[in-house]
């Protein structure tokens, strides 16, 4: 007998009256888009990769296989304002790798760079519709809250997920344990009177006790930039570093205040810069030149595009 059927029927119901059903990798069995999706989605937010970044993605490279075929500094230039770039770099290196299809099993998929349990479960169910556990942030909340799961380990999480899956409509129940997560079972103040599983959550009386809030810890960086524009063309450099790396930056300078033409605060990962450009009429080590006017189809970073803005007019 299923000990859930009540509580998996009351999620059914809801997802159908309130889930988000619009979201074009939702209404799609090609497994590519799904899988892009699902890429994109790990470090941004829904709207931005609905509004600005997934169908200009797939306008640019609508199969896997034309994405293995294009090379690595247009697929950074078409991820560029995403940040985390390694992911279209893992992006590229899977399409390279299995430029027909994906493999239709968790542990194929897991073989591939930057496919973990999540994405590769996702993908499953989502493309698949295989009666399996999803867990994301979002899911894992839920199943923490329902379960009364203090602290627990990863592999109790995807224990009871499985436990809880409903195998009649288990793609639309990973689904809906998403988007409870997303709009209900919130991290603080969460909607528990709108929430179908209320009666029978374990953790609704305390639901702040099954939220893992750590403190965000940061590194404080001071960069120093200069910018070299002759003819119409600004002097890049390609970044090896960890940060950016295989991206066209600025490149780095010895500060000279007089030379200084701006200052601006910018955020990545657990960086939190503060930027400063200087104007410059030489650089000493190799250079790539950009016409300043094409730069937006470069591979740059979103700080490059911040920084655009005060030497643009120089």
């Amino acid at each position: 007998m299923n000990n859930f059927k009540l509580s998996q029927n009351k999620l059914q119901e809801w997802y159908v009256n309130h889930g988000r059903h619009d979201l074009p990798w939702r209404n799609t069995d090609n497994m590519y888009h799904i899988y892009l999706s699902e890429i994109m989605l790990q470090q941004t937010q829904v709207s931005r990769v609905l509004e600005e970044y997934y169908p200009q993605f797939l306008e640019k490279y609508p199969t896997l296989m034309s994405l293995a075929s294009a090379p690595q500094e247009d697929v950074l230039s078409a991820w560029s304002g995403l940040g985390y770039y390694s992911r279209a770099r893992n992006l590229h290196k899977t399409a390279i790798a299995c430029p027909e299809s994906l493999p239709k099993t968790q542990e194929e998929l897991m073989k591939l760079p930057g496919i973990g349990r999540y994405t590769a479960s996702a993908i499953c169910s989502f493309g698949h519709e295989q009666n399996i556990p999803v867990v994301d942030t979002n899911i894992a909340r839920v199943i923490k809250r329902f379960f009364s799961l203090l602290e627990p380990k990863e592999v109790t999480l995807w224990s009871h997920a499985k436990e809880f899956v409903n195998n009649n409509e288990s793609r639309h129940h990973n689904l809906a344990l998403m988007d409870l997560g997303s709009l209900v079972c919130l991290p603080k103040n969460p909607l528990c009177q709108e929430c179908p599983l209320e009666k029978k959550c374990l953790g609704k009386s305390s639901p702040e006790l099954y939220t893992q809030t750590k403190k965000k810890e940061y590194e404080f960086l001071e960069l120093f930039y200069g910018v070299y524009i002759k003819n119409g063309k600004i002097a890049l450099q390609v970044s090896t570093k960890k940060m950016y790396k295989d991206m066209y930056v600025l490149p780095s300078v010895e500060p000279i205040e007089e030379d200084l033409i701006g200052s601006f605060k910018h955020a990545y990962t657990k960086y939190r810069l503060k930027v400063n450009l200087y104007r410059v009429e030489e650089v000493n080590e190799e250079v790539i030149w950009i016409d300043v006017e094409k730069l937006a189809l470069s591979p740059i970073s979103s700080l490059t595009k911040k920084a655009e803005k005060f030497f643009k007019d120089l």
